[in-house]
């Protein structure tokens, strides 16, 4: 999309798919502008922490880029204990992390950041999810679908990952990769136009 809402022109600073998807259900209009930055967790880096850093430093980066328009970011990471689970690099990796996740409770972890012409905000959603209890057959199935790759912690609850979860608790978009409820309270505070807050 590359509209403007109103006068003010919103940038998703996302290469995602699926946060493109989100954002464009609701009937927001905007531009999409990946930042690119080095997203190593820093040492002894907390989950929190580090999803804010990124999703500011995404915001930021894409603000300079796009002066005068309000720029939204964000970034999500799984977490098993105090442990991030990044992207699995392949299908073995995927069985590796789906066999750890089978019937735990672990958290899904996203930092929204909104930079623009009055400043920055920023927050922090947290959701728990629960997995069922997997066999090796239904793990080495979903590991095969190829789905899980460039997915935080390997899998998809919008997709065929749905049938892992047993239980959420928090925000379902935020499993997505992007809490709409929280977004949209942060583009509102900006006084970011709305859909239904048009005339």
């Amino acid at each position: 999309m590359h509209t403007t809402v109103g006068q003010t022109r919103l940038v998703l600073a996302s290469a995602s798919p699926r946060r493109r998807e989100l954002l464009g259900q609701l009937g927001l209009a905007f531009e999409v502008s990946a930042a690119d930055i080095d997203e190593t967790p820093h040492p002894g880096e907390a989950a929190p922490a580090y999803v804010l850093r990124l999703a500011r430093e995404k915001a930021r980066t894409v603000a300079n880029r796009n002066p005068g328009a309000w720029v939204l970011a964000a970034d999500t990471t799984v977490v098993l204990g105090e442990e991030l689970l990044g992207k699995p690099h392949d299908t073995s990796e995927v069985r590796e992390m789906m066999t750890r996740l089978s019937g735990r409770i672990h958290e899904v972890q996203t930092g929204v950041a909104l930079a623009g012409p009055a400043g920055e905000e920023a927050l922090v959603v947290r959701t728990r999810v629960t997995f069922r209890s997997l066999s090796p057959e239904e793990i080495a199935w979903y590991a095969s679908t190829g789905e899980s790759l460039d997915k935080a912690g390997g899998y998809a609850i919008q997709g065929k990952g749905g049938f892992l979860v047993e239980r959420i608790e928090g925000s379902p978009t935020n499993v997505i990769g992007l809490p709409l409820g929280e977004t949209l309270g942060l583009l509102a505070r900006a006084g970011v136009p709305l859909p239904w807050s048009q005339p």
